[in-house]
């Protein structure tokens, strides 16, 4: 019996010594402001001043606040943001089974785009594209302190989130075509050349009746601040443009699929945000199945020469239901072509699926935003509603032909998983990307002129020699094959250019867009940046006049927050 008592004894000492030892680590951690993983502690975290106040204009921490100090990006923690009118507040990373927190993120590799030669290859050929969901989403991860993901930062989407001044289209034509062409601020054996598509814009006022179809991911993972609040925010919002004309339906998904409005007119704003506003989170994510239904109620409203159209809103953890990713895409193809298309809106953090979202975007001729705060939510549905919701061409390729008289070789600036055959451009079963209505295009290159000091490989041709070269002033030639919504069958148009659009001084739009492309090549730290920096950047456009665009404004303090970071 003593011995019993002698053992539970020294037991319950050892046990006194383990959480005295445990109490004293944890403290002494809490001292020097570490966490177990030897990261800042809330308090450490504090004064990186990480907040979402409503003094910036974006809704994030203000540059003097956010430029403190940068996080590392495996730092696994809770950020501090008002939830205010930015959307944007405590955002929690899941657990695993041993209680730390991760990121499951996803994003497709990019393989960027190499110098091409034009002796052997004369043809660039990609499909449009309007998406902006990298821009916002890397503006994101610098705001909290991450360290951007380099798959994350698609060029073209950085480019092509911002406004350029662009011609009107003329002669009937559903867009423009804008050239410009100067010197290459990171390359100097390089010409810089852009390609900006201007669409027409329309009346919303005589816009097109919309039957839409609100599908709104509210499983247990979109149970954030910053996810279906936000979200519900973002739709209400949308339904205060519409009219008794629109029809708008609203299906839930989670564990299963649930129609909370079918068909219910546009001016029913009351009933709308009603039914939004008191969604609730909670369940497994059946987005096949939802999906299903939302294309079901779309066919049921569809109205002839309308915009049928289901907007997909979701953190992109589609797990559950159709599991097959091709049965998937069939779905929404096969929808496609009986008119309606499928737009996708992204929420949230750490579990954003942003291959998946951009994918089933392109498959359904819709366009594919980030939603990181009610400003970006205002510019995507309020301000830009034309260019989301009403497609004026689909199917829009690019070919452009490098004449190898005055060019040698080029490299396309992204659009890396746009890229088409040659036999893609005039074969009108090829889907491509869609424009809507007042939204822009803008596409770079690199060329390289024949005079140029940069080596590039080259294989010779045994059918072919320099005497066939055309004796032709042109440098290229941009065709663009399109089709209207409602068509078949595509259109041409094609826009020569040649040395007399050259100018030294580089024009605005070029000189914006291109800062835009070394800022993303910065990031994603490409082996094509040359000579590009933050300083190189801010030097380019310190004499530019952004004050009447907000978006513009907030990227050139976006640079300066970085360069000083660098620091």
């Amino acid at each position: 019996m003593k011995k019993n008592i002698s053992h539970f004894v020294s037991l319950f000492l050892i046990l006194i010594l383990v959480i005295t030892g445990i109490t004293g680590c944890s403290g002494k951690k809490a001292d020097i402001g570490m966490d177990d993983s030897g990261n800042g502690t809330e308090a450490a975290k504090d004064s990186a001043g990480y907040t979402g106040g409503a003094d910036n204009s974006a809704g994030y921490a203000s540059e003097s606040q956010a430029g403190k100090s940068k996080m590392d990006a495996s730092v696994s923690m809770e950020r501090a943001a008002d939830a205010g009118d930015s959307g944007v507040s405590v955002e929690v990373l899941p657990e695993n089974e041993y209680g730390k927190k991760f990121d499951t993120e996803e994003y497709n590799a990019i393989v960027e785009n190499d110098f091409i030669s034009v002796k052997n290859n004369p043809l660039s050929t990609f499909s449009v594209d309007v998406d902006t969901a990298s821009y916002s989403n890397v503006r994101r991860m610098i705001y909290q302190n991450r360290t951007v993901e380099p798959d994350a930062v698609r060029l073209e989407e950085m480019i092509n989130y911002f406004k350029y001044d662009y011609e009107k289209p003329e002669n009937g034509n559903p867009f423009s075509v804008n050239t410009e062409l100067s010197h290459c601020p990171w390359n100097e054996n390089a010409k810089l050349l852009l390609i900006g598509l201007q669409a027409e814009d329309i009346d919303l006022e005589e816009r097109p009746s919309s039957n839409l179809v609100f599908l709104l991911d509210v499983s247990g993972s979109m149970n954030e601040e910053n996810k279906l609040p936000l979200m519900q925010k973002a739709f209400i919002m949308l339904t205060e443009n519409l009219n008794e004309k629109d029809r708008i339906s609203i299906v839930t998904y989670a564990g299963e699929e649930s129609v909370v409005a079918e068909g219910t007119r546009g001016d029913e704003t009351g009933k709308i945000s009603s039914a939004i506003e008191e969604l609730t989170p909670g369940g497994s994510t059946a987005g096949s199945a939802g999906i299903e239904k939302a294309y079901e109620l779309a066919e049921e409203y569809f109205i002839d020469g309308g915009n049928n159209r289901v907007i997909l809103a979701t953190d992109g953890d589609l797990n559950v239901g159709i599991t097959s990713e091709g049965a998937l895409t069939r779905l929404i193809e096969e929808k496609r072509e009986k008119g309606v298309f499928l737009s996708v809106l992204g929420f949230g953090t750490e579990n954003i699926k942003d291959n998946k979202m951009e994918a089933l975007a392109d498959n359904g001729n819709g366009n594919y935003s980030y939603i990181d705060s009610l400003l970006e939510a205002k510019k995507v549905l309020v301000e830009e509603m034309g260019g989301t919701l009403y497609t004026v061409a689909k199917d829009v390729k690019l070919l452009v032909e490098f004449n190898p008289a005055k060019i040698k070789g080029y490299r396309l600036i992204g659009y890396e998983n746009r890229m088409l055959n040659t036999e893609d451009f005039n074969d009108d079963t090829k889907d491509a990307g869609e424009i809507g209505a007042g939204h822009r295009v803008t596409a770079l290159y690199e060329i390289l002129t024949v005079d140029s000091k940069q080596e590039l490989p080259e294989t010779d041709l045994k059918y072919q020699s320099e005497k066939q070269v055309s004796d032709s002033k042109e440098w290229l030639t941009v065709k663009i094959r399109y089709k209207e919504p409602d068509e078949n069958e595509s259109k041409l148009l094609s826009v020569p250019v040649d040395e007399s659009i050259y100018i030294e001084t580089m024009p605005d739009n070029l000189a914006f867009a291109s800062s835009v492309a070394a800022f993303g090549m910065i990031l994603r730290d490409s082996k094509y940046k040359g000579t590009a920096s933050y300083d190189m950047i801010l030097n380019q456009l310190e004499n530019m006049d952004v004050s009447g665009d907000e978006y513009k404004d907030e990227f050139i303090s976006l640079v300066k927050l970085m360069e000083n970071t660098e620091e």
